[in-house]
């Protein structure tokens, strides 16, 4: 990786504060102040700040949401920066509660063992592996006693954790709110203190772990409170809507396959393209504004551009081969060639009458049940090409052979066994 050329402090101060947002003008002053007189102190004892950002492992994807925060880890590697990408490997045993409105389900060791395998290689896709640390929060969270809880529990109160919004919709809602849950805030803030960091970077849904619970604890343990690097955006999902997730079946993960990934991207509404191009691409607000544009006066088709947001985004994450692949692989399966149905797709064997909605499951088309049945919903599912509206419809063995199709991407011919 190139280091970024010389800037002046301010000029990085104000890349690296680029796109953080805290909720009031006042945090965003105090932090950007804190990092510039942190950069300050870092380069007079020669040494580079210490910045991690956390991903708890609940499921073996990463998703292209995932990347926001690691662009902004990989700013702060071409600045020379020591940068750790912390895999939260007992945090996942509860589940982060910030953006939840009930209780997470608790994961075996065994299960987040499984999914955090893939996790450095996922990240490497953005970050440089050579000036990237690895590490794991069972490293110092697995040592603590019960003492050493109740030390860390004396530095809040039950009420700091009850105004946060998520506990506070449940509290008046009358939904249970476990104990356990309050703990994550604890162990969050202690991966601070255990790396004695200097920045903390983080989405909209870890303001309160970060700037509240991280600079909390370390200042009760003498160290100097982290900068927290709240990005303002997330990335919405292939619905456009909501934010990208797993759960909701709307994400695109890391590892998808170059075709997989540049139909997905295809899949994404128009009016989503221009947060594509700004939190993926990380495309500067000049190329943004002439894209805008472009768009509203016709001079850009949609389908160009957002042809030319999968070609990018592809290349990124696997190469330009298998860009080139991935289109030509579109083109012959989506721009009306033949019966727009691939001549090469997979096939399963059907030897009795089975729900629609289960043989997507049991190939794993759809994330969910709830998935099918929203995409059902916008004729996103169709048997041989035409929409299939109906939860309840099933394929029998006297309509195969039949192919099977969800949204523009995915397809399978089922044949009689």
């Amino acid at each position: 990786m190139t280091l970024t050329p010389a800037k002046s402090l301010d000029e990085q101060v104000d890349i690296l504060m680029s796109g953080a947002e805290y909720g009031d003008p006042q945090t965003k002053e105090a932090m950007r102040r804190e990092l510039r007189q942190r950069l300050v102190e870092a380069e007079k004892d020669g040494r580079p700040l210490r910045v991690y950002c956390g991903y708890d492992p609940r499921t073996a994807d990463l998703h292209l949401g995932h990347t926001i925060t690691m662009r902004k880890l990989r700013q702060f590697q071409e600045f020379g920066h020591d940068v750790t990408f912390l895999i939260g490997t007992f945090t996942s045993l509860i589940g982060d509660p910030s953006d939840k409105d009930k209780v997470r389900d608790q994961l075996t060791r065994e299960q987040v063992e499984v999914n955090a395998r893939t996790y450095a290689e996922q990240a490497f896709k953005i970050l440089d592996p050579s000036l990237t640390r690895i590490r794991r929060n069972d490293e110092w969270l697995s040592t603590l006693d019960f003492a050493d809880i109740i030390r860390l529990a004396s530095n809040f109160t039950v009420q700091q954790f009850l105004v946060r919004e998520n506990f506070a919709k449940r509290l008046e809602a009358g939904q249970p709110i476990y104990l356990h849950e309050m703990f994550y805030g604890l162990m969050q803030g202690y991966d601070a203190v255990a790396q004695e960091a200097d920045v903390q970077i983080g989405g909209q849904d870890q303001l309160f772990n970060i700037l509240v619970a991280g600079r909390k604890l370390q200042e009760g343990m003498g160290q100097k409170p982290q900068i927290a690097i709240i990005m303002g955006e997330s990335l919405p999902g292939t619905d456009g809507e909501i934010k990208m997730s797993k759960s909701l079946g709307n994400h695109i993960p890391l590892l998808s396959t170059p075709e997989d990934m540049f139909g997905k991207v295809m899949s994404v509404p128009d009016k989503a393209m221009l947060i594509f191009h700004k939190l993926v691409l990380g495309w500067a607000p000049d190329r943004l504004r002439e894209l805008e544009q472009g768009l509203a006066s016709g001079t850009i088709h949609p389908n160009n551009a957002k042809m030319g947001l999968a070609r990018e985004i592809v290349s990124i994450f696997h190469s330009p081969a298998a860009s080139e692949g991935a289109q030509k692989w579109w083109d012959e399966a989506h721009r009306g060639m033949g019966s727009g149905i691939p001549e090469d797709i997979p096939e399963s064997v059907l030897t009795a009458t089975e729900k629609v909605i289960d043989i997507l499951r049991r190939l794993d088309m759809v994330a969910s049940g709830a998935e099918a049945k929203r995409l059902m919903g916008q004729n996103g599912i169709r048997l041989n090409e035409q929409p299939v509206t109906d939860i309840a419809a099933a394929v029998t063995p006297e309509m195969l052979p039949a192919v099977l199709q969800v949204g523009k991407r995915k397809f399978v011919r089922l044949v009689q066994g």
